[in-house]
């Protein structure tokens, strides 16, 4: 599994991780049962979970670090496969992990069901203001903490200034600017902008409602976007489906650099872990912005920020165990953040004074995609947007932008089973 299909996984529109599965996950649980599955020897014994990283060297890195843990006998499982249902069917069980990762923290049923615990003691008030703010608002529910966020990936719009500067276009600022840039950018070898395969519906959902100030949620967690500018921003999807400008059918989708680093496009949407390799093929010749606000009087620009979070399962034999060992790495071992975000591909420090010493991230386009994190970033979705409402907005997305389909009856639609998924879950 490549680097690019792990960060595609959890970056991706729908936003509502995989629901939880009632099928049993195999007993290897990672966990050393020598002494009841709950010590080993004098100290504890802990099971560490994660998903099947791309990047060479990281599963040898997390080993270390375990070992490293002097206060426990802490064993990793590395998971390839469809590590949510994996995980979200383990927590059903007694034989689940005592730590693990989750994408964007634990979902909003497993901790509605007791299945995971309050982290917020883990952090001092500073220590929290030092993590990135939208990813600490994802992972927290009622003021609860239940996730630690390991290490930022992120989406952005990349350039070729070489290309900008022959059309005389200017990176755009606006929608209508990015539009316009676009068609001009666009010749008979060359497409202006790729933003996916699907013309942006995997990918755009996000973006489109912040650029026109909206969210996918209120603060007080109504339905977001029922509203005049969002009908407006999702035309504007429409409208680059239709201009001509955008590359589809490219040989590889957004998450790869290549149709970007091949000459193909002109622009592209795409993940910050796209660097190393566009810093290779075209080392002075791009440049990074933000999802474009939607006009000059209405948005903000925007990227959509993710990480997987370290959490702690209700189940554990050893909670506070489990609790000490992920403050241990997590916040307090800063050589290890540092390192797993920076030496195994092209990550962002979940700690904004760690990113501040990452050495790859402190000049160029990847200092600036530091500062959008921390200036524009908006989690992917918020944590009680369910995988139904997901579904349901993806497919409204779909016949917006490929088959034109009226934006505030699709809006509509997916208010209908928002409100309802809401009503569940908060009933």
């Amino acid at each position: 599994m490549g680097s690019g299909f792990s960060r595609r996984r959890l970056l991706g529109v729908g936003g509502g991780l995989a629901a939880m599965a009632v099928a049993g996950c195999g007993s290897n649980t990672g966990r050393d049962t020598g002494s009841g599955g709950s010590s080993s020897g004098s100290k504890p014994a802990l099971a560490q979970w994660y998903h099947q990283y791309g990047e060479a060297g990281t599963q040898q890195a997390v080993q270390r670090y375990a070992k490293e843990y002097p206060d426990a006998t802490v064993t990793v499982q590395w998971s390839p496969g469809d590590y949510d249902k994996k995980t979200a069917a383990a927590l059903l069980t007694d034989n689940g992990p005592d730590v693990f990762e989750y994408g964007n923290g634990p979902s909003i049923d497993m901790i509605k069901g007791g299945q995971v615990v309050d982290l917020s003691d883990l952090l001092d008030d500073t220590t929290k203001a030092d993590f990135t703010p939208s990813l600490m608002a994802r992972m927290t529910y009622q003021d609860k903490l239940y996730a630690i966020p390991q290490v930022t990936d992120m989406q952005l719009l990349v350039y070729r200034k070489s290309l900008l500067e022959q059309a005389g276009v200017q990176p755009p600022q606006t929608v209508d600017e990015l539009l316009a840039a676009a068609k001009k950018l666009t010749t008979d070898k060359v497409k202006g902008l790729f933003v996916g395969n699907d013309g942006g519906v995997g990918i755009l959902g996000g973006p489109a409602l912040w650029s026109a100030g909206l969210d996918y949620l209120t603060e007080d967690n109504q339905f977001g976007f029922d509203d005049p500018a969002a009908v407006e921003s999702l035309r504007k999807l429409r409208e680059l489906f239709t201009s001509k400008t955008l590359l589809l059918g490219a040989p590889t989708d957004w998450s790869d650099p290549s149709a970007f680093t091949q000459g193909l496009t002109a622009m592209q949407f795409t993940g910050l872990w796209t660097f190393p390799a566009i810093q290779k093929a075209l080392p002075d010749d791009f440049g990074v912005l933000p999802w474009p606000k939607l006009n000059a009087s209405t948005g903000k620009p925007s990227v959509p920020v993710g990480a997987y979070g370290s959490t702690v399962s209700a189940k554990s034999k050893n909670v506070d165990a489990a609790k000490k060992f992920v403050k241990w790495l997590w916040v307090d071992q800063a050589d290890k953040q540092l390192d797993f975000a920076q030496s195994y591909g092209f990550h962002i420090p979940a700690r904004k004074s760690l990113a501040e010493k990452a050495d790859k991230l402190k000049s160029g386009p990847a200092a600036d995609a530091v500062k959008f994190v921390n200036e524009n970033g908006h989690a992917q979705t918020p944590i009680l947007w369910s995988p139904k409402s997901g579904t349901a907005y993806s497919d409204a997305l779909n016949r917006i932008i490929k088959s034109g389909s009226d934006p505030a009856t699709e809006i509509k639609a997916v208010k209908a089973v928002v409100e309802a998924e809401l009503k569940r879950i908060t009933g």
